[in-house]
């Protein structure tokens, strides 16, 4: 009876597999995206290994292995791009994906290995790197002259210059269909876009 409790308690271990956690980290092309991952070391003998992979965390190991440390440094790494720039000493072994691009986007896997067995400590993350925002507009210089009359010397002439700033398409004002009348007209369009 004990043999048969124990294995039902082996199988229901190995095919249930650890618990594993899912984060999503969005970043943008171009910059460099950290993916967070940490586990608690008390003291030294708490250092272990780890390594992250380009899939969700299998069984054993790190399907498609992009970094792996002893604990202590970086044992191997796919590219340079891929860095683990946290303190691996005290359990910092987030992934910094540097000079991020679109390719890099899907799941990622941090095991740390734990002594024992069913012990690992696994988190999957869905990363997502999307496109910068672009402006879309360039910045425009509206001027605007006004003279007096030939021949009057009433009012004095001027120009009043304004630089609109670069915005989105989204965010892009609809433009007048004339331009300013006069100074106070020009300078009512502008406090009503700010």
């Amino acid at each position: 009876m004990l043999s048969y409790v124990c294995l039902n308690w082996v199988l229901l271990v190995l095919f249930t597999g650890p618990t594993v956690s899912e984060l999503v980290v969005i970043g943008e092309v171009g910059q460099d995206v950290t993916v967070p991952c940490r586990y608690r070391v008390q003291d030294r003998s708490g250092i272990t290994s780890m390594c992250w992979g380009r899939d969700r965390c299998p069984n054993s190991k790190c399907s498609r292995p992009i970094i792996w440390t002893d604990g202590w440094r970086v044992t191997e790494q796919h590219s340079s791009r891929y860095q683990l720039k946290g303190d691996l000493q005290n359990g910092d072994v987030s992934l910094t994906i540097v000079n991020a691009r679109e390719a890099d986007s899907g799941i990622y896997c941090c095991r740390v290995e734990l002594p024992g067995w069913f012990n690992d400590q696994l988190t999957n993350h869905k990363v997502v790197i999307m496109e910068a925002r672009i402006s879309t507009a360039s910045p425009h210089t509206y001027t605007s002259e006004q003279t007096s009359a030939p021949g009057s010397t009433s009012e004095p002439s001027f120009t009043a210059t304004r630089t609109w700033p670069s915005v989105s398409a989204s965010e892009a004002p609809q433009t007048a269909s004339a331009p300013c009348a006069g100074p106070s007209e020009c300078l009512d369009v502008t406090a009503n876009l700010q």
